[in-house]
């Protein structure tokens, strides 16, 4: 095991850098899953961590989680209504997902997105994304 490291079967912090907010109103909507049906999307998932952070570019913890592969997709709520909101199916609000993958028509795919929690503590850097 190397220094710093922990056992690869016990939970792991999981923290949240968020990029290119165009403004700090409102909040940001985080959702975590490792269930790739429920991505991303996840209000269906029984197992899924849903959180509302202030919307700022500090990382922010989002707690610890066991070991696996997850999906992180994020909402700039700027007007704080609990939800995107879009105009036409675009979206009105910053989206952005774990890994940064290119969006393209609609939201990428779990695989794209997927990260491993495993041995130590992660970050996920996340750039959001304006259409409209």
């Amino acid at each position: 095991m190397l220094a710093g490291s922990a056992p690869a079967d016990q939970a792991q912090p999981l923290s949240i850098s968020v990029h290119g907010l165009r403004s700090t109103k409102g909040q940001i909507l985080v959702c975590v899953t490792r269930q790739a049906r429920y991505f991303p999307d996840c209000s269906k998932d029984p197992d899924r961590r849903h959180l509302t952070i202030a919307a700022t570019d500090q990382a922010m913890p989002l707690g610890v989680v066991p070991p696996g592969d997850y999906g992180l997709a994020i909402i700039h709520d700027e007007n704080a209504n609990g939800k995107l909101d879009t105009f036409a199916g675009i979206p009105r609000e910053g989206v952005g997902f774990s890994r940064n993958p290119p969006i393209r028509f609609g939201p990428p795919s779990f695989r794209s997105a997927q990260f491993s929690v495993a041995g130590g503590a992660v970050r996920q850097d996340v750039k959001v994304k304006y259409f409209l």
